[in-house]
C-alpha cells in the first residue's frame, strides 16, 4: 500500500543543515548592526547625558536606565499571542511601533523654548516609557523565533557573530555621537543624534523583514490550557539558571550609567571624552569574538561565566579604589575598566542566553523565554532605581576608612563586588551538559589559542 510523503515543515527545512546557519540568517546580522546603530543612543549614554543637562538625579537617571528592562514584564501576557500572530509579524510590529516613538523623541530637545528642563524631563520619560513598551511586548518573540531557526550545534557561533556586529555598530556609534555633541553640546545637537537613530532603527525594520519566518510547535499553538509558571519555576535547572541570572542583572544593572555619572560628576570630563571612552567597551565587546569565537559551543557557558564573574569582582574593585581616591584618575586606567566591562559583559550575555536555549524545553519554550527574560529584565531594571536611590541617599557625605575615601560612588562599586561575589557562587551551581571546567577554559584560552596565532604568523622557510 502506497504511503502518502510526509510533510517537512519550515523549522525542518530551515534546519536542515544541523551545522550551519540557514538561508537568510545574514539579515538577522544586518539587522542587529543597524538597530546598534540605533537602540545605543536611546538606552545608553548619550540619553544618560542628554538626560544630565536637564539637571536629572541619580534616581531619575535610574529610572530612564532600568525603564526598558523593566517593561520586559509585558513579555508574560504577550507570549501568548506569539503563535497566533507568528514570530516575524509580532517583532516587525513592535519594533516599526518604536521606531516610531524614537522621532518623537528627536523633537524634544527642540521644546526648550517654550519647555521648561521639569516638562522636558517629564515628556522624555513618557515617550521612553512607550518606546519601551513596545519594545518590551515584540521582544517576547524574538527569543523563541532565533532559537527555532539556529541549530543546537552553531548557536554559540551565532551570538559570538551577533555579539560582533553589536558592539562594531555600537563602538561606531558612540564616535560618532562624541564628534556629534563635542565639548558643551546644545540642545539641537542632542535632536540631531536622536535623528540619527531614528533613521536606523528605521534601515534595521529592511532587514528585520528579510529573516525567515519559523513556525511554533503544533501543541503549542493548539493549548488552551493554563500557563504552568509554578511548574516551570520548579524545573531544577532553570531555576538555577534564573537566580544566576537574577544576581548578575542587580550587580550590572547601574554599572554603566553609574560610571557615566561619576565620569561626569566627579571627573568633570565633557561629553564628547566621556563618548569617546566609553566607545572603548564596544572594543572590548568585540574582543569577545577573538576571546571565544565558536569555542562556547564545546566549552559550554558554566566555565565562562566563572571566569566572567571573577573578572568582574576586579572590575568593579577597581572602579571603587578610582572613587575613594586611592587610584589616581588616568585616561589608561578608565579605558582599561571600560574595555574589560565591554569583553566580560559580552560574554556574560552570550553564555546566558546560549545556557538558556540548551535548558529550555521546546514545548512551552515560548512561555520560559518570556519568564526568562522578564525575571532578568526586571532585576536589570530595578538595579539602577536602587543604586540611584542608594547614591541619592549618600549624597554628599564622605568618610575616610582603611585609606580609602567612604563617598557616594565609592559605596556603590563595592556593593556592586558584594553581588558579583553572590552571582560568582551561584554560577557553580549551574546544570549543563558536557561543559567544561574553569580549567579546561584557561588552558584552551591563555595557552592554546596564543600557541595557534603565534604558529600562524612565525614566518616559514
Amino acid at each position: 500500500m502506497a504511503t502518502e510523503p510526509r510533510k517537512t515543515d519550515d523549522n525542518e527545512r530551515l534546519n536542515a543543515g544541523a551545522d550551519s546557519f540557514p538561508h537568510g540568517l545574514n539579515n538577522a546580522f544586518l539587522f542587529a548592526l543597524f538597530n546598534a546603530l540605533s537602540f545605543q543612543i536611546i538606552l545608553n549614554s548619550p540619553m544618560v547625558l542628554y538626560a544630565k543637562t536637564l539637571e536629572a538625579s541619580a534616581t531619575v537617571l535610574g529610572i530612564l536606565t532600568g525603564m526598558m528592562p523593566l517593561l520586559v514584564i509585558f513579555q508574560i501576557p504577550a507570549a501568548q499571542y506569539i503563535s497566533r500572530v507568528g514570530f516575524k509579524r509580532f517583532v516587525y510590529a513592535g519594533w516599526g511601533t518604536r521606531v516610531a516613538f524614537i522621532f518623537a523623541i528627536a523633537l524634544v530637545p527642540l521644546t526648550g523654548g517654550f519647555l521648561d528642563k521639569t516638562s522636558r524631563q517629564g515628556l522624555l520619560m513618557m515617550l521612553l516609557f512607550c518606546f519601551n513598551l513596545s519594545r518590551g511586548i515584540s521582544s517576547a518573540a524574538w527569543l523563541p523565533w532565533i532559537t527555532s531557526l539556529v541549530p543546537a550545534p552553531v548557536r554559540g557561533r551565532y551570538l559570538a557573530l551577533d555579539a560582533a556586529c553589536v558592539n562594531v555598530a555600537s563602538f561606531v556609534t558612540f564616535l560618532l555621537a562624541a564628534g556629534c555633541l563635542g565639548r558643551k553640546p546644545q540642545a539641537w545637537q542632542f535632536a540631531e543624534l536622536f535623528a540619527f537613530s531614528a533613521v536606523m532603527g528605521a534601515a534595521s525594520l529592511v532587514f528585520l523583514k528579510r529573516i525567515p519566518d519559523a513556525t511554533a510547535p503544533e501543541l503549542a499553538r493548539a493549548s488552551s490550557q493554563p500557563v504552568p509558571w509554578r511548574a516551570m519555576l520548579r524545573y531544577a535547572p532553570f531555576r538555577k539558571l534564573l537566580r544566576m541570572v537574577i544576581a548578575w542583572s542587580m550587580a550590572y544593572g547601574g554599572m554603566t550609567a553609574f560610571s557615566v555619572a561619576f565620569l561626569k560628576t566627579e571627573l568633570q570630563m565633557p561629553e564628547s571624552k566621556i563618548l569617546l571612552v566609553n566607545s572603548a567597551s564596544f572594543l572590548g565587546g568585540l574582543c569577545s569574538l577573538w576571546f571565544l569565537g565558536s569555542r562556547l559551543d564545546h566549552l559550554g557557558s558554566k566555565p565562562v561565566l566563572t571566569f566572567s564573574f571573577v573578572t568582574w569582582l576586579l572590575v568593579s574593585a577597581g572602579w571603587g579604589l578610582l572613587a575613594g581616591k586611592v587610584w589616581n584618575s588616568s585616561l589608561a586606567l578608565i579605558v582599561g575598566l571600560q574595555v574589560l566591562m565591554g569583553l566580560f559583559a559580552s560574554l556574560v550575555s552570550m553564555s546566558n542566553t546560549r545556557l538558556a536555549m540548551a535548558v529550555v524545553p521546546t514545548m512551552g519554550r515560548n512561555h520560559f523565554f518570556a519568564l526568562f527574560s522578564v525575571l532578568g529584565s526586571l532585576s536589570l531594571g530595578l538595579a539602577p532605581i536602587l543604586w540611584g536611590l542608594l547614591i541619592d541617599a549618600i549624597g554628599q557625605r564622605r568618610s575616610l576608612w582603611l585609606e580609602l575615601e567612604w563617598n557616594n560612588y565609592s559605596v556603590f562599586f563595592a556593593a556592586v563586588a558584594f553581588v558579583f561575589v553572590v552571582a560568582l557562587v551561584l554560577s557553580r551551581q549551574l546544570e549543563e551538559t558536557k561543559a567544561a571546567s574553569l580549567e579546561e577554559l584557561l588552558k584552551e584560552i591563555l595557552i592554546e589559542s596564543p600557541q595557534r596565532i603565534w604558529f600562524r604568523l612565525w614566518p616559514r622557510a
